[in-house]
């Protein structure tokens, strides 16, 4: 038998039988730029945001006029960058038939120059060259994201919910601190059971009672710490109902690890991970699928990103290109493992790289150590690779 015929479309047929659009989004209006098959003129119409309908029936127009220059079919192909609109528009161009891509708005080649004009026309352009060379193949000039599920982006609300609340919780407690200590008062725990009736009690450092208009700002503060409480209660709660596991998912099996509960499960039987570790890493992180160790590095931002020209070479440290969440709860999971797992080898690796070394190299071994724990939970999670000498929760 001869060699089949190859019936994948070439880039140029492709190309010539989309019609490309890009997105500006804006709350003012959107811009939508818009190139038709075998021509370089660029169009643009700027519609109002958010409104659907008016989109479809400019996209429509344009590919009738494109269909009856080229007299064949002609599909649409969609951009925008990600951002503050998020995903839905992605989902509504997919359900309307339209190829749509999110593409992350950093990785977009661009001039080097330090001030780079800027405007909705010259960003169009851009997006359309970027979608034009990334459906060519061409896959450096930039790196368009996996847009989430809808449920996937409700199931992880719970868990971004509860850090907002815990960085509002502590924030406003570390200004009623810095309230007291302008007036000489040190020791007053904001979050503590009493705290109130332990404000009325309070003296300045030269002897003198608050203020009255101070004591009810702080009195203020204290009652919105207590409904903090409440709701985080209501966040952990909801979150620790979810993570009840049956005794069906009480397994080794990698098999059952298949969505951020079952992952999160997973994770809870290891020594050291508790629930808010276990929650936030699958639902930021283990839910995507990777190739290999480096891509996983690369997405948490913990990937290092050496400079190196001519005979000049340096370390600059982590990318922190990634999911800032993410990197921040590995740190911490990495500190946590060290006391809690002792006795595995990646806790014996940070030892033998900090012994007889100062607060800065413990400070840069425990991101390296955050990056492999992170590789070794993503291969427990997904192969049921134990991590080397963990040891599992009784």
């Amino acid at each position: 038998m001869g060699p089949q015929a190859n019936t994948e479309p070439t880039a140029t047929e492709h190309k010539a039988a989309t019609l490309l659009v890009s997105f500006e989004l804006s709350r003012k209006n959107w811009v939508l730029t818009i190139q038709h098959p075998h021509s370089g003129k660029l169009s643009r119409v700027a519609v109002p945001p958010c409104d659907t309908g008016k989109v479809l029936e400019v996209m429509t127009r344009h590919r009738q006029q494109a269909e009856q220059r080229t007299g064949g079919p002609v599909g649409i192909g969609s951009i925008y960058e990600a951002g503050l609109d998020g995903f839905w528009l992605h989902r509504w161009l997919t359900v309307q038939g339209i190829e749509s891509q999110v593409v992350d708005p950093a990785s977009i080649l661009g001039p080097q120059r330090r001030r780079n004009p800027k405007s909705d026309r010259i960003d169009g352009e851009k997006l359309v060259r970027s979608l034009t060379l990334w459906r060519a193949g061409d896959r450096q000039v930039c790196r368009m994201v996996v847009a989430p599920s809808a449920e996937h982006e409700d199931s992880r609300r719970l868990s971004r919910e509860r850090g907002e609340l815990v960085s509002e919780r502590n924030r406003l407690s570390n200004r009623i601190g810095g309230l007291l200590a302008n007036q000489g008062i040190a020791g007053f725990k904001p979050m503590q059971k009493g705290a109130e009736a332990v404000l009325e009690t309070l003296c300045t450092g030269d002897g003198r009672p608050l203020m009255p208009n101070l004591k009810a700002s702080i009195a203020r503060m204290l009652q919105r710490l207590a409904l903090l409480r409440d709701q985080i209660r209501a966040v952990e709660a909801e979150r620790d109902r979810l993570l009840q596991t049956p005794e069906a998912d009480a397994t080794d099996d990698p098999a059952a690890a298949d969505d951020d509960i079952a992952m999160a499960r997973r994770l809870l039987r290891l020594r050291g991970i508790g629930t808010e570790f276990a929650t936030v890493v699958p639902a930021e992180c283990l839910y995507k699928r990777f190739d290999n160790r480096r891509q996983i590095g690369a997405f948490a931002g913990l990937a290092p990103t050496p400079w190196s020209s001519g005979g000049i070479e340096r370390e600059q440290g982590i990318s922190k290109a990634g999911n800032r969440r993410l990197r921040k709860t590995m740190v911490e999971l990495a500190w946590s493992w060290t006391r809690h797992q002792p006795g595995s080898a990646l806790t014996h690796w940070f030892n033998a790289k900090v012994a007889g070394q100062g607060k800065r190299v413990r400070r840069i071994a425990i991101v390296a150590l955050a990056r492999k724990l992170l590789v070794a939970l993503w291969r427990y999670v997904q192969h049921g690779v134990v991590p080397e000498g963990a040891v599992l929760k009784g």
